[in-house]
């Protein structure tokens, strides 16, 4: 696959997010389904079994992005 070498600096943050989940979502207008390659597998099966180990769910996405806006300010 080519690896276009795009410039995106002269976007904003937010389009650049913009951007980031309009091509996640153009994932799903493909006709075949988007498999995993074998490191990716075994990295997912990792994280999984670290999770379950672990059973910690980690902070709620409204905490985390609460703890990241009062850092910035």
């Amino acid at each position: 696959m080519a690896n276009p070498n795009f410039d995106f600096r002269h976007l904003t943050a937010e389009e650049r997010v913009q951007l980031a989940e309009d091509l996640w979502d153009s994932l799903s207008e493909l006709p075949e389904p988007t498999s995993l390659t074998g490191a990716q597998a075994e990295e997912l099966d990792r994280r999984v079994e670290e999770y379950r180990r672990d059973g910690d769910p980690g902070t709620p996405w409204v905490e985390a992005l609460d703890e990241i806006e009062r850092s910035r300010s």
